[in-house]
């Protein structure tokens, strides 16, 4: 019998650059997935809240059923990280998440993976662990995600956000300054990330250094070079999104609110007006967010389309929402919970 426990995350700063080799700024949340269960036997059985029962024989998730035919659709996060790992995905216990449901971008579905990861035995250094966790979520929707998920969910430590290099995987952990309080809001639209244009802005960006080398190492210059408008949008996102990470880092440690805030609010127009992955109703939230007090900056996060907005705050800031919020602060890995 064994307890893990998994955090959900947010990314401060640091969007669509992962898939590139690029930099990020996520943090692991309070929040997320504790997952108690006894592995072995011959069922995969399980409670969880907020969904029904799953009681499925070994038969209905061996190797010769595809992972798109198992319902439901949560199980195939376990059977793909059981599948990685060559061993048997039976397991019987539960499952409880504190994360809120409903697409809000906070990368349950990698907390449920790498919940998984630990339930089933996995052992490594957290990066190590984070490569197999992202296979298997690759398995299990057929998105071509990129590390940074697992690897905020795996290798961050408490009160701290974890600057990555995506391209080397070196990571280091950036204090969060005591000036800024980190705080979640949910949009109200549902994001499912199968169902956006995620995997077409990574396809852009693929063609984009086919023509011009990687994008990690680029400057604005190479814009020139491509001819086609919306290459150059998406280009120009992901090099200066880079360097919205480094600055953010120095914001942070000259705990500089009114510079973070700046940076959040170029971040989301890049986002929303190179990218094109917000929404009317996330631009709406922004603005609105800019507008309250003691909000330094707003932004989206996550890969877009839907879910939640990260915002930088005056410590103790409330805010006058319709949607689920919270105060996010920084907190650790996925790790077995003691007995």
């Amino acid at each position: 019998m064994a307890t893990v426990f998994a955090p959900g995350r947010v990314n401060i700063i640091g969007e669509h650059t992962d898939y590139t080799g690029g930099l990020v700024l996520p943090m692991a949340l309070e929040l997320g997935i504790t997952f108690s269960g006894t592995t072995g036997g011959d069922r995969l059985a399980l409670t969880s809240e907020g969904h029904h029962p799953v009681d499925l024989g070994l038969d209905a998730v061996d190797e010769a059923t595809p992972l798109a035919a198992i319902e439901p659709s949560w199980v195939r996060f376990l059977v793909a990280v059981a599948r990685r790992l060559g061993v048997s995905p039976a397991v019987e216990g539960s499952l409880r998440s504190t994360l809120p449901l409903g697409g809000t971008g906070l990368s349950s579905s990698t907390a449920l993976t790498c919940a998984a990861l630990l339930q089933y035995g996995a052992e490594g250094a957290p990066l190590a662990l984070a490569q197999v966790a992202r296979q298997a979520e690759i398995d299990a929707t057929g998105v071509e995600i990129g590390l940074m998920d697992q690897a905020a969910c795996l290798a961050c430590t408490p009160d701290h956000a974890l600057l990555m290099d995506c391209g080397d995987l070196s990571v280091s952990h950036v204090p969060m300054p005591p000036s800024m309080e980190v705080l979640v809001v949910h949009s109200g639209q549902a994001r499912q990330l199968a169902d956006s244009a995620y995997n077409d802005r990574r396809q852009a960006c693929a063609d984009i250094e086919a023509m011009i080398g990687p994008l990690r190492q680029a400057d604005l210059g190479v814009l020139a070079r491509l001819e086609d408008p919306i290459h150059r949008r998406r280009a120009r996102h992901v090099i200066t999104e880079n360097r919205r990470v480094l600055d953010m880092v120095e914001a942070f440690a000259a705990d500089d609110p009114a510079a973070a805030g700046r940076i959040l609010a170029e971040g989301h127009a890049s986002l929303a007006e190179d990218y094109e992955v917000s929404i009317p109703l996330v631009d709406e939230l922004v603005e609105r967010l800019d507008k309250t007090e003691g909000v330094y900056g707003a932004r989206m996060t996550g890969g877009g389309f839907g879910g939640s907005v990260v915002a930088l705050c005056r410590p103790g800031t409330d805010l006058d929402v319709d949607t689920w919020w919270t105060r996010a602060r920084p907190g650790g890995g996925a790790r077995i919970v003691p007995a």
